[in-house]
């Protein structure tokens, strides 16, 4: 089987997934979900004229000469609107958020008064007509749209949807993700580990990937290399009507390399396995029953890699978010060798220096180092056949943080 470039497995991948249905919460469990509809405004706001300061409601044409005497008539706190018309001469103290009484145009700032005693003030300047008051529907008019589907409800988002009198919203349900972690060798973290036991690390980082993209996550544990322990775990993830299973390990060549068969054997389809990609070669995409299936490399950081190349912009297409980012502009610090077949993803640490990005890649490279990746904060791309390049060239990174 020929190796596929990273492009075509990311773009098949895509290309049967599909956003999940909606569902309604209330609307302080929506922070950082999707909005699956528009948004409309309920209501209109501010619903009346609004005082944007604290001072004295007042007719404009009472103040064009000062100093002047006004009579004040009453006060028009925030939600206690003042029920009688300002007439000539008169004012009333008004304060922010407090409806403007009929017969008044203008809000006069109290810094520009001086009271004289509870019934009259003393205007020391002029003020232009209209000013300091918020008209009807400044921000937005019942009826009109304000939020369009496909919004992630961060705080201003919520905000804005709360104040135009949403107590629910629809938003896009979270795909869930179940991932399972395979081999004999794998204890969890905590074991005493016997002879040749490791300590299984890539499935904690693959969940966190998948958590940040906006997914939900069944730990479905360790499996060992055995067909029955294996199809139990997939059973699982099927009951649990996943929407990507992952599996992580098990998908390369060896005698006990035994996911494939074990999801063949579940009614699988695999799409393809073995893409030209570094780390990540032994990558395999497919589908069981409607559900994603995403095989990972073992390798630690190769699984991680892949997670932040192909499970996370899966996650997005299904939660209706915008597509993850991709590879910026920047420079490498380090002179590279010419490159293979395979399109490389090397560890580096970004920084600005002169106003570019430039990143210098580890000295070592090897998948099973997770500390490397840990102080990496980029991934420097580098296409199949790229030729030897000296440092300063311009590259692709895949920013990580």
């Amino acid at each position: 089987m020929s190796l596929l470039p990273v492009e075509i497995a990311l773009e098949r991948l895509l290309s049967g997934a599909s956003r999940r249905p909606a569902e309604t919460l209330a609307i302080a469990e929506c922070a950082g979900r999707v909005l699956a509809a528009p948004l409309m405004a309920l209501r209109t706001q501010p619903p009346f004229p609004a005082s944007a300061m604290d001072g004295y409601a007042i007719r404009a044409a009472d103040v064009e000469t000062v100093p002047v005497m006004l009579t004040v008539i009453g006060q028009a706190p925030a939600g206690l609107p003042f029920d009688r018309v300002v007439g000539p001469g008169e004012a009333v103290r008004i304060f922010t958020g407090g409806v403007v009484p009929e017969g008044s145009d203008t809000v006069l700032i109290q810094e520009n008064t001086r009271p004289i005693n509870g019934h009259t003030v003393e205007v020391t300047e002029t003020v232009v007509r209209g000013k300091n008051i918020r008209r009807k529907g400044l921000d937005f008019e019942a009826g009109e749209s304000l939020l369009e589907a496909g919004r992630v409800l961060d705080a201003a988002a919520l905000s804005l949807a709360a104040a135009a009198n949403h107590a629910r919203l629809d938003v896009v349900s979270r795909p869930l993700v179940a991932i399972l972690a395979t081999g004999n060798e794998l204890v969890p973290p905590g074991s005493e580990v016997g002879p040749g036991q490791i300590v299984a690390s890539n499935m904690y980082g693959v969940a966190a990937i998948a958590r940040e993209a906006g997914a939900r996550v069944l730990d479905l544990g360790i499996a060992a290399d055995r067909d029955e322990a294996i199809e139990a775990a997939l059973a699982r993830a099927v009951d649990a009507d996943a929407d990507i299973i992952v599996t992580i390990g098990g998908a390369s060549v060896g005698d006990h390399d035994l996911v494939q068969q074990a999801l063949r054997a579940h009614g699988a389809a695999i799409d393809f396995w073995k893409i030209a990609m570094r780390p990540g070669k032994p990558l395999m995409a497919g589908m069981l029953g409607g559900r994603h299936v995403l095989g990972l490399p073992g390798n630690p950081v190769a699984s991680l890699v892949c997670s932040h190349v192909f499970l996370k912009p899966l996650i997005a297409r299904l939660a209706g978010r915008p597509a993850p980012d991709g590879p910026v502009p920047g420079f490498i610090g380090a002179d590279l060798p010419a490159n293979d077949l395979r399109q490389d993803y090397l560890r580096a640490i970004a920084v600005r220096e002169g106003g570019r990005l430039v990143a210098r890649p580890s000295p070592i490279q090897d998948s099973s180092m997770l500390r490397v990746l840990a102080d990496a904060n980029a991934l420097i791309v580098r296409p199949p056949h790229a030729p030897a390049a000296q440092a300063g060239a311009p590259s692709a990174l895949l920013m990580l943080r």
